[in-house]
């Protein structure tokens, strides 16, 4: 089977196309919640059965968003009906992915993941991403996510790039100094 990269890619070039470069922030949203939703193992198992239609996969799909508060807007529908007709509701998070990046590239905008052993909040995390800004010389949507395992310091990952300040790194670098 080709990849989830291979197969979700035309389906995320052809929404952003279809959608524009103003309604595909707003669109974020609901395809992520879509994303969560085709990432449930028991929604999944009742797509692969074959006495379902895909119809009654959307229908499902669609009720649940509803009962969540969120109204599919008709491109979503029509994308989400387009994968369940072919088979490929396992795509859907990767679809979200590739569409967050292709949002992201025309918008100037990358994802930053910033890994920290401590809570990172206010004027603390408005400096640090203002400074990883200018290394890293783009707009950062910047996510904070715990990792008490980095004893202190920071890991930050923006892309296929790495900053790795934390205090594990330097310990690990030491420890390659020292061995060799």
């Amino acid at each position: 089977m080709a990849e989830l990269a291979t197969i979700a890619r035309p389906y995320a070039d052809a929404l952003f196309k279809a959608v524009g470069g103003s309604d595909a922030q707003a669109l974020k949203a609901q395809l992520n919640a879509l994303a969560a939703l085709a990432a449930d193992e028991g929604l999944r198992q009742f797509a692969d059965n074959p006495k379902v239609t895909s119809q009654q996969v959307f229908d499902l799909i669609a009720g649940i968003a509803l009962s969540k508060g969120l109204a599919l807007d008709v491109k979503l529908a029509n994308l989400l009906q387009a994968m369940l007709e072919n088979g490929r509701l396992a795509a859907l998070p990767e679809v979200a992915t590739q569409f967050q990046a292709l949002v992201n590239s025309s918008s100037g905008v990358s994802d930053a993941l910033i890994q920290s052993a401590f809570p990172i909040e206010g004027a603390a995390l408005t400096d640090l991403v203002a400074t990883l800004e200018k290394r890293f010389a783009a707009k950062l949507n910047a996510k904070v996510e715990l990792a008490p395992e980095l004893i202190g310091g920071v890991r930050v990952v923006v892309g296929d790039e790495v900053l790795d300040t934390s205090v594990k790194a330097r310990l690990e670098q030491m420890k390659v100094a020292l061995t060799a």
